[in-house]
């Protein structure tokens, strides 16, 4: 069954932050930081703790918030964005990171700017993906939620199909519009890592499997089918927040055994 992951998403990264991943049997972390940490990270430490906690270092997300300041759909951000997005994925790269997790856009959009946002945002992808594959890397494209771009599998194949380089970040709960397991069906091999986590269908939540709507039996059974073969990678914050409120704060272990109750098939431990 596949090894589990975890988002470093609201997460503080540090020495305990590994320790505990190693603790619990997290064997592979995605840096998602806020806009503020990836200036003052520290790329050289951060890889002295992966390799003593044995925790491997799987993706990079690249920052996207906030929209006025970064954004690859608009012309008049997106040449900033991408000299920004090129020092961290060099930064990245020298530790040995090799895929990096990108929005296609910001939002809202209007329908009217929708083709114009889509062929900047392609231009733009376009080049991420030539500057990865220099470094050794490849860029993963990946869905998001209403009014943004790659908001079902049609527009994901469109963004992708620039670059045959470009692959695809499967994220679980941002498809508001069309199945999951009919978008995986449709990227196919083209998925090469995901975000694992819960909503209702009506909108983003990021909550625990079990706690949404999603059939999880047959999200994992269609991944298998298309040969999917990277990481459960959770992206789940830890505390509560507006969407979701629990009796108390998730932990690493929460994670380990919410997806070895998918991988068995039995009843989910629900934290209330």
């Amino acid at each position: 069954m596949y090894e589990i992951g975890l988002s470093t998403c609201g997460k503080i990264v540090d020495e305990n932050l590994f320790r505990t991943f190693s603790e619990s049997g997290i064997k592979h972390m995605e840096i998602s930081l806020t806009p503020q940490e990836y200036h003052n990270f520290d790329y050289r430490i951060t890889k002295e703790y992966a390799s003593f906690y044995g925790v491997n270092l799987w993706s990079f997300h690249l920052p996207f918030y906030p929209f006025s300041e970064i954004e690859l759909s608009d012309k008049a951000l997106c040449n900033e964005t991408l000299n920004y997005y090129a020092e961290l994925i060099k930064k990245a790269s020298a530790i040995g990171l090799d895929k990096f997790v990108v929005h296609p856009s910001g939002e809202p959009l209007e329908n009217a700017e929708r083709y114009d946002r889509m062929e900047c945002s392609k231009e733009s992808l376009y080049f991420l993906a030539e500057l990865a594959k220099k470094c050794g890397g490849i860029v993963a494209v990946e869905d998001l939620p209403r009014t943004c771009l790659g908001n079902n599998s049609d527009e994901i194949l469109e963004l992708v199909s620039v670059h045959d380089d470009l692959k695809v970040c499967f994220d679980t709960n941002h498809l508001l519009s069309e199945n999951v397991c009919d978008f995986v069906r449709k990227i196919g091999n083209k998925i090469v890592t995901i975000h694992v986590s819960d909503c209702d269908f009506t909108d983003e939540k990021h909550w625990l499997p079990g706690e949404g709507k999603i059939n999880w039996q047959d999200l994992l059974h269609t991944l298998k089918e298309v040969g999917y073969s990277g990481v459960w990678m959770y992206e789940i914050p830890f505390e509560n927040t507006a969407k979701i409120q629990r009796n108390r704060e998730l932990i690493c272990e929460d994670f380990v055994k919410n997806a070895n109750e998918i991988f068995a098939n039995i009843p989910f431990t629900i934290i209330r």
